[in-house]
């Protein structure tokens, strides 16, 4: 896993000593090595490598392909690029690297036919010397990042933001309201949206292609809102996950440095956990809990270690301890994220990657096979959706005074689905948002920003289909962001077996009443554990992942310095917060109300203007 930047220009590039520093600002994500490349004319790029595959400088990047017509930089693993080596024929390969067969297959096949070949997680940036065209190119589940920025006449190109952000095309850029209220609302940018005007984000599974200075953007890839399931039978889903999530991990364990796992105490990293250990049997295991019994899964986590004799290393956490390397979590934010789940995830990262360079997770298994509880709290209301608001209202209050609700909830208030479904992912209140930023107050949100905007379902199995596409693009792309931030900031590699293309396509096959409705949440995966691990009793229903009681800790130890941020002249004065209402947020959380999640977003937005600044 590594980070690059890549530059075009047609008024000039950066000088070198410009260029290096903004290049540096990925150090961590590639410590091993680094290099650059330019035709001394329009084009730059530079490369800080994490060494995976082909240790040797056969694998170094920049690279040039042999007939010196395409040159690459890119950060990723391609899982199937043996198999693409087999029918490549002959090529002068000097390794046994991804990327050259990368090189090699844009030679053969063209930069699109290729990367619609690619099975992996990558990010890519190539430019074609015959032509000039430049190609920027991301995986089809967006596991990796991808960012740029371009006016028209300089192209910058990066795998942080903040590399964006300090290139002085786009450096004094103004923020744009509309995406800063998408941040505030989501707690993350969703692509292809960049906070500041002229940037952007390659979205999963799309192709930006610059030529001839105009930008044509393809998509190669895209997650399905129907697709007609084939697989109705509970033993044959069985067989079939069995048999694609076995090979996914076998494939992404392939590797020329140690391997390791994350493992909590639920159902996903389990399994991947137990087909890693047929691979490598003594796999080491990492897993981060916190001293709050409602959030700390470490326990259970242990019952796994211990079933499947892994090598397990865990640590707990709470304020004291977070206190210490708080500064070092918000250095990670190259761009605004406010997923505090963050803060594990840096640490167990940390704590992995004095053992490992390359981690396993069980990421993606929720979005793709029914496991989160709001796909239940929107079907819940299905066949009263169309109803009138009125009556829906009445229905509504007249259910929770007879039966606590247990048939309606407040989703059915909303005027669709889509706009339920998009409101339980924002976690601000729209009065604290009115109040701390009054100047978004009559400011709506990107027109195309479309995840949630989707016609209502009469059937189930659609709207679950339709939920779980905007799942893929909305929770999941935040997910995925938090973990790369946190895990490259400690130049560890961390791979997403559930989210290979075999395993993708394989849920689209199951009928979803197999993965869904009373007492069947995840269903398969469950039988599967189960039957992969005997000696660990079933779980609850209870999601927790790796996450810590973020409530408590900012009424504690991180009372005083998030409140130090926050209260920064220069935070507020860059978006425009209004100090009383900053004031006030803060004493009602102390005074006991729960208000975690719009602090932690304006910390998360302070710490990352203050360290695009540096």
């Amino acid at each position: 896993m590594c980070g690059f930047l890549f530059e075009w220009s047609a008024v000039g590039l950066v000088e070198e000593t410009a260029f290096k520093p903004i290049l540096a600002r990925s150090n961590k994500r590639g410590p091993d090595h680094s290099g650059n490349w330019t035709n001394h004319r329009d084009v730059q790029m530079g490369f800080n490598r994490l060494a995976i595959l082909d240790l040797s400088e056969a694998g170094h990047q920049p690279m040039v392909s042999a007939s010196e017509r395409f040159v690459l930089v890119f950060n990723g693993e391609i899982y199937n690029h043996l198999e693409l080596r087999s029918r490549l024929g002959a090529y002068p390969f000097k390794g046994h690297s991804d990327t050259e067969t990368v090189c090699a297959a844009f030679e053969k096949w063209g930069v699109e036919q290729t990367v619609q070949q690619l099975d992996g997680m990558f990010a890519l940036a190539v430019y074609d010397q015959h032509n000039r065209n430049i190609t920027l190119a991301r995986d089809f589940a967006g596991i990796k990042p991808l960012f740029y920025g371009w006016n028209g006449t300089t192209l910058v190109a990066a795998s942080q933001y903040d590399q964006v952000m300090a290139h002085p095309a786009f450096r004094n850029n103004s923020v744009n309201p509309r995406v800063l209220k998408l941040f505030l609302s989501q707690h993350f940018l969703p692509p292809p949206f960049g906070l500041h005007q002229n940037t952007y984000q390659v979205s999963p599974g799309e192709l930006v292609t610059f030529t001839d200075g105009r930008l044509i953007q393809t998509r190669y890839w895209h997650f399905p809102a129907w697709q007609q399931p084939t697989v109705h039978e509970q033993q044959r889903g069985l067989e079939l996950l069995q048999e694609v999530l076995s090979k996914a991990v076998r494939a992404e364990m392939i590797s020329d440095v140690p391997v390791g796992a994350f493992l909590s105490g639920g159902v996903d990293s389990p399994l991947v956990c137990h087909y890693a250990r047929e691979v490598q049997p003594a796999i080491a295991t990492f897993s981060i809990g916190s001293d709050s019994h409602k959030h700390d899964e470490t326990e259970r986590a242990s019952l796994f270690a211990r079933s499947l004799s892994t090598r397990h290393t865990e640590n707990r956490m709470q304020a004291s301890i977070t206190l210490g390397f708080w500064q070092d979590v918000m250095k990670a934010m190259h761009e605004p994220m406010a997923d505090f789940s963050l803060l594990p995830t840096w640490l167990v990262s940390h704590v992995a990657r004095q053992q490992v360079t390359v981690a396993l997770s069980g990421d993606g298994g929720d979005e793709l096979f029914f496991g989160y509880e709001r796909f239940e709290s929107v079907a819940k209301n299905i066949r009263y959706q169309r109803w009138p608001l009125p009556t829906r209202a009445v229905l509504y209050k007249l259910d929770q005074w007879v039966s606590g609700n247990r048939h309606l909830n407040d989703n059915v208030l909303f005027p669709s689905q889509g706009q339920a479904h998009q409101s339980l992912h924002s976690r601000f209140p729209a009065a604290w948002l009115d109040r701390l930023f009054p100047h978004l107050a009559q400011v709506s949100l990107p027109e195309d920003f479309d995840t949630y905007r989707y016609e209502i379902h009469d059937s189930v199995p659609h709207l679950l289909q339709q939920m779980r596409q905007a799942e893929f693009y909305g929770m999941m792309q935040k997910t995925l962001r938090k973990v790369d931030l946190a895990s490259m900031e400690n130049s560890l590699e961390v791979r997403v077996p559930f989210l290979k293309k075999t395993v993708i396509e394989a849920s689209w096959q199951l009928d979803p009443v197999l993965n869904f409705g009373m007492g069947r949440k995840k269903s398969l995966l469950k039988q599967l554990l189960t039957k992969a691990v005997p000696g660990v009793p079933p779980a609850d229903e209870v999601k927790r992942g790796f996450t810590v009681p973020l409530a408590k800790w900012l009424r504690e130890g991180l009372r005083d310095p998030v409140a130090d941020t926050l209260t920064a002249d220069h935070f507020r004065s860059s978006f425009g917060v209004d100090r009383t209402a900053i004031d006030s947020l803060l004493a009602a959380h102390h005074r006991g109300e729960d208000l975690k999640w719009p602090i932690f977003t304006l910390a998360a937005l302070a710490e990352w203007k203050r360290n695009v600044s540096v």
